[in-house]
């Protein structure tokens, strides 16, 4: 077995894992990034991208390498649609604040571009296969590299940003699996050849269900409505997509095109039952998903590599552990806050199957208690956009 040495083993080469590997660097701490996933794998799984402010500059320290600036799209409001009517939430006039609406994809290419122009040890194609000595000061990450042979990596610290199947959590919490919460609806959603359908983000609540009217560019267009989770995603025809995503906006004649490409987005929210054993921790989707609605899953993951790369630096480099001992109390204070926003928009913009009347005008209710509450408006404003980073 080959056994190599870093202070620093990070597992995934997503958002997360490239960015603390970054934060670590500026600080003259070596690190090693291994990913089972191929760096053409990494750079072409499309997902949506909503970058708080805060997010965006942390990127910007990326220097040249960014482009969430320049190719990215600033948003300084959203729409919310419900009754027909249509009402906009000025981020700028409420907060002073913005978000960018860049894919993680493109995120990504342009980390991985930063890190391996700074010389980081990136290692594609290397599986991790779990954590052992997780209690002493010199955990190792076993995996298997990309020829198949067996490899080693001992460090000072393991971090787990591995995604929502983390190998490195089994280390962390063994068989505590942590707090789980699945919702009985998912996105339907669609890529499409055609112009933006609206200069911002339409959030559309409707009888048939909710909707999300996004872009991705000039020409290709993002758009979700509400389904089953168990739905086929080739149940659906074109027209049939077309009159179901126009029957839930309302007010807004959508600009058609091509569709090439259809999947099922599920809703499920997760926080793992700990963050931290000793010198392992975990970030990202290793320790938390939260459901699209809020857009915080990339952002809350860019905090977690704030606050743990703090803690890192003071460990590493001042022999000092107790930013580290708090590492998982603070994290969670926003991972939680984010969970209750993630949970309140999507309840509040969702139709379930068994709503009551009742429950339906309780909900335009709640839609109308923030649109004409300058306090509800903030709020959201507030939380859309990003909390400060700590």
């Amino acid at each position: 077995m080959t056994t190599i040495r870093t202070r620093v083993a990070i597992v995934g080469a997503g958002p997360a894992g490239l960015l603390l590997s970054h934060q670590l660097a500026e600080a003259g701490i070596e690190s090693i990034v291994i990913d089972r996933r191929s760096r053409a794998e990494i750079e072409s799984t499309i997902r949506a991208g909503i970058l708080e402010q805060g997010t965006v500059e942390l990127l910007d320290t990326l220097g040249g390498f960014s482009r969430a600036r320049t190719t990215g799209a600033r948003h300084d409001g959203i729409e919310l649609r419900f009754a027909g009517e249509g009402h906009r939430i000025d981020f700028a006039q409420l907060v002073g604040r913005a978000v960018w609406l860049y894919p993680q994809h493109e995120v990504l290419k342009d980390l991985v571009a930063a890190r391996l122009a700074g010389g980081q040890d990136l290692r594609f194609g290397v599986t991790a296969v779990r954590v052992d000595d997780a209690a002493s000061d010199r955990p190792r990450v076993i995996a298997t590299g990309a020829d198949g042979a067996p490899l080693e990596i001992e460090a000072e610290v393991v971090v787990g940003a591995d995604g929502s199947r983390s190998v490195v959590r089994e280390a962390v919490s063994g068989h505590r699996t942590g707090y789980f919460r699945e919702y009985p609806f998912a996105w339907f959603g669609i890529l499409c050849e055609a112009p933006p359908s609206a200069e911002e983000l339409i959030y559309s609540n409707s009888p048939d269900g909710f909707a999300l009217i996004s872009q991705r560019s000039a020409t290709v267009q993002r758009m979700y409505f509400q389904c089953d989770p168990d739905v086929d995603p080739d149940a659906f025809s074109e027209a049939q997509m077309w009159d179901a995503l126009q029957a839930r906006v309302p007010g807004t004649t959508l600009q058609e095109g091509p569709i090439f490409q259809r999947d099922v987005l599920r809703f499920r929210s997760f926080v793992a039952q700990d963050l931290r054993k000793g010198r392992i921790a975990l970030i990202g989707d290793a320790a938390h998903t939260v459901p699209p609605t809020g857009a915080k899953g990339m952002n809350l993951a860019a905090a977690d590599v704030v606050v743990l790369s703090r803690a890192l630096r003071a460990l590493l480099l001042e022999g000092d552990e107790r930013l580290l001992d708090t590492f998982a109390e603070t994290a969670l204070g926003r991972i939680w806050k984010a969970q209750h926003f993630s949970w309140w928009m999507t309840s509040m913009l969702h139709v379930t199957a068994d709503a009551s009347e009742f429950d339906r005008r309780r909900q335009l209710g709640e839609l109308r208690s923030v649109v004409e509450s300058e306090a509800g408006s903030r709020y959201l404003a507030e939380a859309y956009t990003g909390w400060p980073l700590e």
